[in-house]
């Protein structure tokens, strides 16, 4: 059902002209008793490669993490969620037949690597061996491509547009990119354990081009040029000569989602398509999109899965758990119905869905969540 659901949301962005190109980057750690060092993933990521996998594994900053990298290949959104989701089933596997005996796929990494960045470096450590937690993200990169093939991110405030999108509905639905209470831990390293020199992890929902919820245009996160390609190279293989074309590289970046095996691709693919439509349509309604944009605060996440009362009456310490926000807002699958509804008659597998899929989604994520109450009966003696 969430692929058929999918597949409704690539239709109706197909018959508005443009389609998403969503790509997914995975963090996590492996053990490992080989001395390695860089560790050559060239066997894994041709055991990527055969099992049609559209990305490859690299060496990431601290001991022993890797990132997995989607590569551009022209992949649906349904195709790129597939693809996730078979390198989190099948990564373990593939790792400890290379040597790996074992794969972190998890929001932190206790004492995952040991140091302490001297004050001012982003390179250099000192000879205080502290442990360091290592945080491990998912992230989701979203560009939009019109008939014509290009991108549209640049041009007309759109990209402002379908950031705002992401900065206003990422609260609400933060129980989609962090599946498990660990995922909250992740954002209080810095504060918690002192590590925020060590750790550039984003902590709550903020925007430009360094927040938590990026549009990268012609700067990435670290200010770095975007988009470059080299064209002159001198007999050293130095680049001489170099383009800058940001405009096909540019993209919204999702940066909150928590590495977890609990994480489902498919729900964070049917999200991004969700804020794509309803940037879109904004965007051909003819609506003034830097009008509309409006800056956005930092925004709080939640500190956990489930709710918190404080016993003391109005005492601030009451806080909304992202269960419950996600249970109590309608935006995501309120969404996902309006789409069906103009997708009804376009094909016969949309009518074959049933009636108010969004709601159904829904309550499939929800329900992964609540325990059943066994109500046992009264007994008199």
């Amino acid at each position: 059902m969430l692929k058929q659901a999918i597949i409704m949301l690539q239709e109706y962005l197909k018959s508005l002209g443009v389609y998403a190109q969503i790509h997914f980057e995975l963090e996590g750690c492996f053990k490992s008793s080989l001395v390695k060092s860089p560790v050559d993933f060239s066997l894994v990521n041709h055991t990527l490669a055969a099992l049609d996998i559209d990305g490859e594994i690299v060496n990431e900053y601290w001991k022993n993490q890797w990132e997995y990298v989607s590569l551009f290949n022209g992949q649906s959104p349904l195709k790129e969620a597939d693809n996730l989701t078979r390198t989190i089933a099948h990564l373990p596997r593939i790792f400890a037949k290379n040597g790996f005996h074992e794969t972190l796929i998890q929001p932190v990494v206790w004492s995952g690597d040991q140091g302490k960045l001297a004050c001012g470096s982003h390179d250099i450590f000192t000879t205080d061996t502290r442990a360091v937690h290592i945080p491990n993200a998912i992230q989701l990169n979203v560009s939009v491509i019109n008939s014509q093939g290009v991108n549209i991110i640049p041009y007309d405030g759109f990209g402002e547009y379908l950031q705002q999108c992401f900065l206003e509905t990422s609260k609400d639905c933060s129980l989609l990119y962090l599946p498990e209470e660990e995922a909250f831990e992740r954002f209080k390293l810095k504060s918690y354990y002192g590590l925020a020199q060590e750790l550039c992890s984003p902590y709550n929902i903020s925007g430009g081009h360094q927040g938590s919820i990026a549009l990268y245009k012609e700067y990435g996160k670290h200010n770095q040029r975007m988009g470059e390609e080299p064209l002159l190279f001198d007999l050293q293989n130095n680049v001489l000569l170099s383009a800058h074309n940001w405009h096909k590289t540019a993209r919204v970046e999702h940066r909150l989602g928590a590495s977890s095996k609990a994480y489902n691709a498919y729900v964070n693919v049917l999200f991004a398509l969700a804020n794509v439509a309803d940037a879109i349509e904004a965007y051909q309604q003819g609506v003034d999109l830097p009008s509309v944009t409006k800056v956005v605060s930092a925004i709080s996440l939640p500190t956990s899965l489930y709710s918190h009362q404080s016993p003391q009456p109005n005492n601030q310490e009451n806080t909304i758990g992202a269960i419950d926000l996600f249970d109590q807002s309608h935006w995501f699958n309120k969404r996902i119905n309006k789409v069906q509804q103009l997708m009804r008659h376009k094909a016969i597998t949309f009518e074959t869905l049933p009636s108010n899929i969004g709601d159904v989604i829904k309550k499939q994520i929800l329900a992964d969540y609540q325990q059943e109450i066994i109500e046992l009966p009264l007994t008199f003696n």
